[in-house]
């Protein structure tokens, strides 16, 4: 049997006059039937949304793995994630220094099959991003991925508190090496001097860089609006950096909970290259 929709009023209406409704707001939901109440809150919470970003010219951004998905890219927590597939080792131990020195094989087996993916592309998301920086309303993006599609969506102060997959150096001479590089290498990836080639990515037992720590809590300390995005805020000490946040209006786009829903001004749980789709520059 047939679903009906309910958009007004709590009446069922039938699909032609549903067709009218769709055409007159001006959204297209005919694979599914979307409650209107739904879509209307989800509508005013982009409105305010947009409302924020039109009202300041310091917005700060943080994100997280969920920014990355829409592009193709898995993340480690949720269902399909990293976490969940099946290897000889978990992945945070292949993932940690500890793993990286002592068997160097299978941690770039995991590597270069898991963590270098040439083929995504920036999503709406990361493209609002940098047109909202272009614009000079947004000072920062702050991301936990190493996956350099804010920079490829044309983003130029980004701060990368976990690295880059574009960015590797040997260990014993430091000689850079690029993505290119590192993707086309056999094996272990060795240095013309032969040392082992290291990706400038925060391994487990890592520390973060203290420049890039200290840039991020400044960016963050000194922004009006804060919008965290695709991230579940389970990695710390990145995560606690959102302390520091002193500004009028805390954002939060996430699709699950987060701990910050509590403390949130707005809270968003769609989908974020969807919610940034339509968002407008003015």
């Amino acid at each position: 049997m047939k679903k009906a929709c309910r958009p007004v009023n709590g009446r069922e209406i039938s699909a032609g006059l549903q067709r009218d409704f769709e055409r007159d707001i001006g959204k297209h939901i005919t694979e599914k039937c979307v409650p209107y109440n739904d879509w209307r809150n989800g509508h005013k919470e982009v409105e305010r949304l947009q409302e924020l970003i039109d009202q300041y010219d310091n917005i700060v951004f943080f994100g997280g793995a969920g920014v990355s998905t829409e592009s193709g890219i898995p993340d480690f927590r949720s269902q399909d994630g990293l976490y969940n597939q099946k290897y000889d080792y978990p992945p945070e131990t292949i993932l940690s220094h500890t793993f990286f020195m002592g068997h160097p094989e299978e941690f770039y087996r995991f590597y270069q099959d898991k963590m270098l993916c040439d083929t995504a592309k920036p999503n709406a998301a990361h493209l609002k991003l940098a047109e909202l920086e272009e614009a000079g309303k947004l000072k920062a993006v702050i991301t936990q991925n190493i996956d350099n599609l804010h920079q490829m969506a044309g983003s130029k102060h980004v701060l990368e508190l976990h690295g880059s997959v574009y960015r590797n150096y040997c260990m014993r001479c430091g000689k850079s090496y690029d993505f290119k590089y590192m993707k086309a290498a056999e094996g272990v990836p060795r240095c013309s001097c032969g040392g082992i080639i290291k990706p400038d990515v925060v391994l487990y037992e890592e520390g973060l860089d203290n420049q890039t720590i200290q840039d991020s809590v400044r960016a963050i300390s000194e922004a009006q609006v804060l919008i965290i995005g695709g991230t579940s805020l389970a990695v710390y000490p990145a995560a606690g950096l959102i302390d520091y946040f002193r500004g009028d209006a805390l954002v939060v786009i996430n699709k699950s909970s987060t701990p910050r829903d509590r403390n949130a001004d707005l809270l968003i749980k769609e989908p974020i290259g969807q919610v940034f789709s339509q968002i407008k520059v003015r």
